[in-house]
């Protein structure tokens, strides 16, 4: 099976959003900003209602925050 991953533009999106900082997004979602770091640089994947919550925040959609980045999806 290829790798994959849930890939998110976080960072891009709270630089147009008066750049906001990764502790304000954190706050807003209630998560740490650990959690916002992690998720920023692909080692962490949110739960379904996380996702929601940030999108939410930026009043965006889903895929516009995240998506799904396969190496090969033929497997």
């Amino acid at each position: 099976m290829g790798n994959s991953r849930v890939g998110n533009n976080i960072r891009e999106l709270r630089f147009f959003r008066d750049e906001m900082t990764q502790q304000q997004l954190a706050e807003k979602v209630g998560v740490t900003r650990q959690t916002i770091i992690a998720m920023e640089k692909g080692q962490y994947s949110p739960s379904l209602e996380l996702a929601f919550r940030i999108a939410r925040v930026f009043g965006v959609g889903l895929e516009e925050v995240f998506f799904y980045d396969a190496e090969d999806d033929s497997d």
